[in-house]
């Protein structure tokens, strides 16, 4: 005999309902017939079209733009979403990254990707960080550090709810340790380069570990005199320091500027220079006095938050790697970036023809790259596949 089980009925129209049955993760509100009768704080409800037949469960958002996450396209009858259900979706999320338990520094959880809306959890050592973009996930979020550190044996859980995307799901920034105590600084390697972080203290969730496979296989292809720009902790600087001959590493601000000066230490990279100071300053004043160099990356942060600012992210792209083209000696190599989920990979690579062209640099793209394994992208979700790497060889 069938569960009846009653969940709060979220109705929607019959353009939202074509879209999440099509795969679609979300809904914003404005495809909303009927919203759910809740108060609850990220509640999980059913979602039905305009006809009343079941779609499935989701969380819903009380203030969000984006009111439904799907979580299931089963009914509550048939599968009733609880702890059970969410730690049986974190135990398939960490088993997927079982071809990458030779690295200690790693993305756990990604989101929608890993069919977990709006929850992303990096790790680092023993040292988890812990971000939640979704109400339902806020929500929820003690008992998922408590289970991860369960699933893990992780002996620090850190939020860093601090990020620009909580204004847009109206809901506050903080910053807090929710498992473990003391100082939340831990230790990862990318390849043979060894490096620190502060949970509690860095960007971010410490680093930027979509980018760890690129940065390797920068390190692979560089040479010569090279030039990291936007290095934050010297990820690309360190890698490039392997096989260049000398490594110049630009980064505006002062306290991730000195933690590159003290990962080059720690690796034993005295040939990495830093520069504190702005890469389209610097970028201006290599051009006008000729400096050049053999290896260029271009890793700047999100210049697109939203899909109004693509046109002046951009052009603000063009300029960076018009520039960076120029201070390129022959058959150099560059390594462009944009980590702006609103710009299409057809128009990155759009831009960076454009850029080549206005430089009159003949190009060859040697590879067109994203995040890592450890960053999937869900089919149907342009938004996922965020990253975009090129490997450019300028002639």
């Amino acid at each position: 005999m069938a569960r009846t089980i009653s969940l709060p009925t979220a109705r929607v129209t019959l353009k939202g309902a074509k879209a999440l049955r099509r795969g679609h993760p979300w809904l914003y509100r404005t495809e909303l017939m009927e919203a759910p009768e809740t108060q609850e704080h990220g509640a999980v409800v059913s979602v039905v079209d305009p006809q009343g037949n079941p779609i499935g469960q989701a969380f819903y958002a009380q203030r969000s733009p984006l009111a439904i996450r799907l979580l299931t396209r089963k009914g509550p009858a048939e599968e009733k979403v609880d702890e059970a259900f969410l730690r049986h979706r974190l135990e398939l999320s960490l088993a997927r990254r079982g071809a990458l338990k030779h690295r200690d520094g790693l993305r756990l959880v990604h989101g929608e990707s890993d069919l977990l809306p709006g929850l992303f959890v990096d790790r680092y050592g023993a040292g988890l960080t812990l971000q939640t973009l979704s109400e339902g996930m806020d929500a929820r979020k003690e008992w998922v550090a408590r289970t991860l550190a369960e699933l893990t044996g992780a002996t620090h859980v850190v939020c860093r709810d601090d990020a620009s995307g909580r204004d847009f799901e109206s809901l506050p920034r903080e910053v807090k340790l929710l498992h473990g105590q003391g100082e939340a600084r831990f230790s990862y390697h990318e390849g043979d380069n060894l490096f620190e972080v502060d949970l509690l203290g860095d960007m971010k969730t410490g680093a930027f570990l979509d980018q760890v496979d690129n940065h390797v296989r920068a390190g692979e292809l560089a040479r010569g005199e090279g030039l990291d720009l936007f290095s934050y902790h010297g990820g690309f600087a360190l890698a490039l320091s392997r096989q260049c001959d000398s490594v110049l590493a630009v980064e505006q601000d002062a306290k991730a500027a000195e933690r590159i000066r003290a990962n080059a230490a720690r690796n034993g990279c005295t040939h990495v220079t830093v520069d504190n100071a702005n890469a389209f300053d610097v970028l201006r004043r290599f051009a006008d006095t000729g400096r050049r160099f053999d290896t260029v990356v271009v890793d700047p942060p999100g210049l697109a938050k939203r899909r109004e600012g693509v046109a002046t992210a951009l052009r603000a792209y063009h300029e960076l790697n018009l520039r960076a083209l120029k201070c390129l000696r022959p058959e150099g190599l560059l390594v462009t970036c944009s980590c702006s989920g609103k710009v299409s990979r057809e128009a990155f690579e759009e831009m960076v023809l454009s850029a080549a062209a206005d430089a009159k640099r003949p190009v060859q793209i040697l590879e067109r790259r994203g995040a890592g394994l450890d960053h999937p992208v869900l089919g149907g979700l342009l938004e996922s596949e965020y990253l975009k790497v090129f490997f450019v060889r300028a002639l």
